[in-house]
């Protein structure tokens, strides 16, 4: 209603011109390409060598020594490796849609949406230092895209929603309510998973399906060679803090954004989500990790992605009629 309300004062007010490209909402989109090309290069190295020369360095050992003593362990880095890279991708498909689309045009939520996520995804970077790893390339990347995110932060100004809103409670409306939902849960399921990951992956690293999987104990790893456990708790805390930055900008997108007809809305919500769960699902069936308790958490959220891409698609493809100015005042005074 506070929509409706709104788009009915400003409907006939000019449009402001649109910022420049650097002014600020540039700066973001460069932020989710930079994100986008870094997971592509992150998926490409999990699927080959699996580990750089300075984890290899870090180790003491090298992939052929790692594969003798347990032809899993490559396996399991990679598992961890890909599915943070999966989620790097949907965070900069995410960034740079809510630049060109929100940010662009002064959204309050798509700013707050975009700080909050980035607060969390750069603050991430500090959770596995305690374990005595320091990832050279991740510090490299967090050099690189943090300016960005600063900049594209700086200033900028709240402005009402331009499009056309819906009126009326139809069909297409109550559908949407039903996908909202579907995506607010995700984005609560996904927050929930993101923080438990880093807990994990700053504590005890392993849950017990990781250790059937690998048919070793934590004793029995830290035997291989001490300093193995801290470099896959490394993994497993930028996963979770990657994780937990992405659900919080989904989440926002859910709760805030959704207008009738905004079709970058749902192509948002499809090519972000996409390749998250596919390097989810294709990995863990690719190095045999199936443990079905392991992976429910996961089949759930998908269920969630899938029925709210379907409930939400009439309503985001379908821009509402344009209403006569004064139509709420109209209807108030008719009833």
């Amino acid at each position: 209603m506070n929509e409706a309300v709104l788009h009915e004062r400003v409907r006939s007010t000019p449009e402001p011109e649109p910022p420049s490209f650097w002014s600020g909402w540039g700066w973001m989109c460069l932020l989710g390409v930079g994100m986008i090309i870094g997971g592509v290069l992150a998926w490409l190295i999990a699927a080959t060598t699996v580990l750089l020369p300075y984890d290899e360095a870090f180790l003491g050992m090298g992939r052929d020594e790692l594969n003798h003593v347990n032809h899993r362990l490559l396996h399991f880095m990679s598992h961890d490796r890909i599915t943070l890279a999966g989620t790097m991708i949907s965070i900069g498909v995410l960034y740079f849609q809510m630049a060109r689309h929100g940010l662009k045009h002064g959204l309050h939520w798509s700013r707050t949406a975009l700080m909050t996520s980035g607060i969390v995804g750069f603050s991430s970077f500090f959770l596995y230092l305690g374990f005595g790893y320091f990832d050279p390339l991740h510090a490299l990347a967090v050099a690189v895209l943090l300016p960005m995110f600063i900049l594209s932060m700086r200033g900028g100004s709240d402005a009402p929603f331009r499009g056309p809103v819906n009126l009326h409670n139809d069909r297409l409306w109550k559908l949407a309510l039903w996908g909202r939902l579907c995506f607010v849960a995700l984005g609560f399921a996904l927050t929930v998973g993101g923080i438990t990951i880093a807990g994990v992956g700053i504590t005890s690293v392993f849950v017990p399906e990781d250790l059937a999987y690998l048919g070793m104990t934590a004793e029995q790893l830290r035997g291989i060679e001490p300093r193995l456990i801290p470099l896959i708790a490394h993994d497993r805390a930028g996963f979770g803090g990657a994780l937990l930055s992405d659900a919080l900008g989904l989440l926002a997108m859910a709760l805030w954004g959704i207008q009738q007809g905004e079709r970058w809305i749902w192509y948002t919500f499809l090519i972000g989500g996409a390749p998250a769960f596919a390097g989810a699902f294709f990995v863990h069936l690719h190095i045999g990790y199936t443990d079905l308790w392991h992976l429910s958490p996961a089949l759930f959220a998908l269920f969630l992605y899938i029925a709210g891409l379907i409930l939400l698609y009439p309503y985001l493809m379908h821009r509402p009629a344009v209403t006569a100015p004064h139509s709420l005042q109209s209807d108030r005074t008719a009833g």
